[in-house]
């Protein structure tokens, strides 16, 4: 089954890669790594707000960092010309989380792109991680994750 396929049975529609909102590029390809840039907590209804530990919980935040991922799959996707079934394996994220400076579950909510990955893609949806926390993120923003992918 292809990448694809499998976020249609999950009824995950990629976007269209964001576009830089600054001087950088969305993604870095060096032989068979793509490194893709922070992605914002954002889906078809806008940018997903919020303070881990204040305004949000864990499942808002683990929604918020799941969204994170599938933007980076439409990074990856764009940094394959549009062909994500050459995804080898994801090889590490990092996050970060809007949170309180009393805020100690962000693995938790980085759980929310990990577990989406790992339904996603199977074993090749693996990957090492850091979750920290951040004072605040761009726009107020709940989550960003960057990640470091392998492909064909």
């Amino acid at each position: 089954m292809s990448i694809q396929d499998k976020l249609a049975e999950l009824g995950v529609t990629l976007p269209d890669a964001p576009a830089p909102a600054a001087n950088y590029v969305p993604f870095v390809t060096m032989g068979d790594i793509v490194y893709v840039s922070g992605q914002i907590s954002n889906d078809a209804n806008g940018l997903i707000l919020g303070k881990l530990g204040d305004t949000m919980d864990v499942e808002a935040g683990a929604a918020a960092a799941r969204a994170c991922a599938i933007n980076l799959l439409a990074q990856v996707r764009a940094a394959c010309d549009g062909d994500l079934d050459r995804l080898v394996r994801v090889v590490k994220l990092t996050a970060f989380v809007n949170s309180t400076d009393d805020f100690t579950d962000q693995p938790k909510v980085v759980n929310g792109a990990s577990d989406f990955l790992v339904e996603a893609l199977g074993d090749a949806g693996r990957h090492s991680r850091s979750a920290v926390s951040a004072a605040a993120l761009p726009l107020g923003v709940a989550v960003e994750i960057e990640g470091t992918f392998q492909i064909k």
